[in-house]
């Protein structure tokens, strides 16, 4: 069934199942190469990966971005051993012109996931909380609650109902904007529906199940949210670009994000909106660097004890063919990460251990294109080239 552009509102991206027209494409503007490097002591050499795959890969990008209407694209892959490639294409800004740099702070929707889900599991090796815990020990009023556990929630298998599929809640949001909303009144919206399957049973990605961990997170803590994230995670990962916003501020320089997810369907600027509905599931800002050096973080565990970090890569089916979920992750093809949507920007985010490759993209749009993610098609174009056995590739689910 065709659904509505406020229907598929802030799915967080991973099963779009919506047809929307895409966004008339914009002029390609020159592509800028990256001025700086803030961590270069990476077996990346300088000089990138040379001249013909260099070009193989601009080409790429370029085309993919006027196919899908994409208004500007930043791109940062390192290959340690082999080299780098760092490019922004495009515009930043569709009314200005102004052209897309890599040095942008960017919304990076469910990413923020990832963050919330490490902040967690800081807590399962401090020993205060347990994966197989029930969400009712730590917050009342959970839809059989009893029966759900922590990892239930991380693994996007509890059967809650996702709240952004409430109409009344899209209605709400699309009607202002601005507003901001609390934890507590977002899951309201999904807590008046049945669950859709008993836990643990399938996989439904819900934003209702992150927002219930970082409300474990303040619980267990005893502190907000955005301030553990900050002492736990954003300062011993030296992410020094990356924050928690509390309202809809946006450091500078950032793009201008463009999305059709309104009550009319009609494209607009969404880069001052109030990310306060997505909080732990999807509210945070980053940069090209910081987010280059958090795939490898996630990936690879470095917060987290070894137990921990194989707990959280225990990857299970999605239904989705070449993607599997494990705690606040997804593997496909290899790559192991998360991207992010959020209204006006879409993220990937994402690392290959086998050749210990990152991939970072950042987009000033969420509109789909042929019924496709922005960030997808970009990611599949790239890797299909410098990593054909290890392509990124998350296909529409069948109808």
């Amino acid at each position: 069934m065709r659904r509505t552009p406020a229907r598929r509102l802030f799915a967080a991206a991973l099963l779009v199942a919506s047809v929307l027209a895409p966004m008339a494409a914009a002029p390609a503007t020159a592509v800028h190469a990256a001025a700086f490097d803030r961590y270069d002591n990476d077996e990346c050499p300088p000089e990138g990966l040379g001249p013909e795959l260099t070009a193989r890969l601009d080409k790429a990008v370029e085309d993919v971005r006027e196919q899908a209407g994409i208004p500007g694209v930043v791109v940062g892959l390192w290959m340690p051993g082999k080299g780098s490639y760092v490019r922004a294409t495009g515009v930043a800004d569709t009314v200005t012109r102004k052209p897309m740099t890599e040095d942008v702070f960017v919304r990076i929707g469910s990413e923020t996931k990832t963050f919330t889900v490490t902040a967690l599991l800081k807590l399962v090796d401090d020993g205060k909380v347990r994966l197989d815990d029930p969400i009712s020990a730590y917050v009342d009023g959970v839809p059989d609650g009893a029966r759900i556990t922590l990892r239930q929630l991380a693994e996007m298998r509890s059967g809650l109902f996702p709240y952004t599929d409430d109409a009344d809640f899209q209605h709400d949001l699309l009607s202002d904007p601005s507003r901001s909303f609390t934890p507590r009144e977002v899951l309201a919206y999904g807590f008046k529906h049945k669950n859709t399957f008993d836990p643990g049973k399938q996989f439904q990605y819900s934003n209702t199940n992150l927002v219930l961990l970082g409300l474990v997170v303040e619980k267990v803590s005893g502190q907000r949210l955005v301030d553990v994230i900050d002492k736990r995670v954003l300062r011993p990962a030296r992410l020094r670009h990356t924050l928690f916003p509390q309202g809809a501020e946006f450091p500078e320089p950032h793009p201008r994000g463009y999305t059709n997810q309104t009550l009319s369907g009609e494209v607009t600027d969404s880069t001052d909106w109030n990310p306060s509905w997505a909080w732990a599931a999807g509210a945070m800002i980053s940069d090209l660097h910081d987010l280059r050096r958090w795939a490898k973080i996630v990936a690879t565990g470095t917060l987290l004890s070894p137990q921990t970090q194989a707990e959280r890569l225990r990857m299970l089916p999605t239904g989705v063919p070449g993607t599997s979920y494990g705690l606040g992750i997804f593997e496909s093809g290899g790559w192991i990460g998360h991207n992010g949507s959020i209204p006006g920007y879409e993220t990937v985010t994402v690392h290959l251990p086998s050749q210990k490759a990152t991939l970072v993209l950042m987009l000033n749009t969420d509109i789909t294109s042929q019924g496709q993610e922005p960030s997808s098609l970009v990611a599949r174009a790239i890797t299909q080239i410098v990593t054909p056995d290890n392509v990124y590739d998350r296909p529409v689910p069948p109808r």
